[in-house]
């Protein structure tokens, strides 16, 4: 289900940049992305919260995840040269915070958006 849903969210994000281009705002790419999902029929919370449970205490500590799709695959966009083990940190945390299984890891500051994207898979 993850799988399939990630190849959907993949092409939509390749439209996103085929139209754009590198060099905007992450947000331009987050606004754009988040459309062409919500246009598509799947359901997408953009800045969800993130909670962090610390010793049995719920802390809201202001992470918030770019881009959750149908409650069950996470998005983290990027514009920046490349992309590096915090980037991958961060998104594997949203995972395991989540109890999500799977996410993407997308830069769209890249002439060619399959060398940006990076599958993040969480073993739970």
């Amino acid at each position: 289900m993850e799988n399939e849903l990630s190849n959907k969210l993949i092409g939509l994000a390749i439209e996103v940049h085929t139209a754009l281009g590198p060099g905007l705002l992450e947000s331009a790419y987050k606004e754009c992305l988040c459309y062409k999902i919500s246009k598509s029929g799947m359901l997408v919370e953009k800045e969800k919260p993130m909670p962090l449970v610390f010793e049995e205490v719920k802390l809201d500590c202001g992470y918030r995840m770019d881009l959750l799709v149908e409650k069950k695959l996470v998005i983290e966009i990027k514009s920046v040269d490349a992309l590096n083990d915090i980037h991958l940190a961060q998104t594997l945390t949203y995972l395991k915070l989540g109890k999500y299984k799977l996410g993407l890891l997308i830069n769209f500051n890249v002439v060619r958006l399959k060398d940006g994207i990076r599958r993040v898979v969480n073993g739970l």
